[in-house]
């Protein structure tokens, strides 16, 4: 060991600045923070979207129209959907598992059985929300329509 190559132990330097520890740690005066103005002030936090006094975007941007936040929106499955549905796998009872499963809805979808189309097996059908005529349509065929 010669006085070219020593170094200093493991872990002993430290990579974070050491700020506000007087004039003689390089960072004293201001503390690496500038001089005045908001960000040099204790308790200093900027508002989200803040754009340096400049009119910030969710203010330049217009508003209208009104979104309810009670509003239900469905995931729309005509009775065609089931009829090919229940003939390529021989199913007698189609609910929501069943349409996850053969990925025409997503498990957190609310599902509505629209009349499009025309069923002609007798189905057992499980959903949020029916129309009319899907409702009719899958009753004519002797189905049964379960709204949970």
């Amino acid at each position: 060991m010669n006085l070219d190559n020593l170094k200093p132990a493991e872990g002993s330097i430290k990579d974070r600045k050491r700020v506000g520890r007087g004039y003689g740690s390089t960072r004293g005066g201001t503390s690496t923070r500038g001089h005045k103005g908001a960000k040099q002030r204790s308790g200093y936090s900027r508002k989200v979207g803040f754009e340096g006094g400049q009119m910030p975007l969710q203010r330049r941007v217009p508003k209208f129209g009104f979104n309810n936040i009670n509003r239900k929106t469905y995931k729309a499955i005509n009775i065609e959907g089931l009829q090919l549905l229940a003939e390529k796998y021989k199913l007698t009872t189609i609910d929501k598992d069943t349409l996850v499963e053969h990925g025409l809805a997503s498990k957190n979808d609310m599902i509505k059985i629209l009349g499009q189309g025309v069923i002609t097996m007798k189905l057992e059908v499980k959903a949020d929300a029916f129309s009319k005529s899907a409702i009719a349509a899958i009753e004519a065929q002797q189905g049964t329509v379960i709204i949970y």
